[in-house]
């Protein structure tokens, strides 16, 4: 029972630069993120009657603030910039790419192939997840990076 319980501690609650733990971790916050971008899609869109893509901006722009938040106390808590400004402002501009990413993955599923357009959100969320762990973890918070 402790193994099980120092286990858990460690996944889930001890400072690491495991980067399988990390990407753990990230699923959860990937997956909060998510859910406020989904929701926020479909209310802009359905509620508002926003332009999806421009739902999807608004909706990207909500979801890299949760995970900023989220990325920054629980992820990778160690290793960040002084300046948190600019660390945000580096996270916010690799968010950009992966917003980048997000409207060419829809609009190409969306108006290319007809696919209903939050299932083409599912998909380019799969993708723009990746994308912003690895670019993240390699050109943000690496120890590499900060002299470690």
């Amino acid at each position: 029972m402790r193994a099980l319980s120092s286990l858990f501690k460690k996944i889930f609650f001890a400072p690491t630069d495991n980067t399988w733990v990390q990407l753990f971790r990230y699923g959860f916050v990937g997956g909060t993120a998510f859910v406020v971008d989904f929701v926020a899609l479909y209310l802009f869109t359905e509620v508002c009657h926003i332009y999806y893509l421009v739902s999807a901006s608004l909706s990207f722009v909500l979801g890299l603030v949760v995970n900023y938040l989220l990325s920054t106390v629980w992820i990778f808590r160690d290793g960040k910039m002084k300046n948190r400004w600019m660390e945000f402002i580096v996270f916010a501009l690799i968010g950009v790419v992966g917003l980048g990413l997000n409207a060419l993955v829809m609009w190409f599923f969306t108006d290319l192939l007809s696919v209903y357009y939050m299932a083409s959100k599912a998909i380019s969320t799969a993708i723009v997840f990746l994308w912003n762990f690895f670019a993240r973890k390699l050109i943000l918070f690496s120890s590499i990076n900060q002299g470690k």
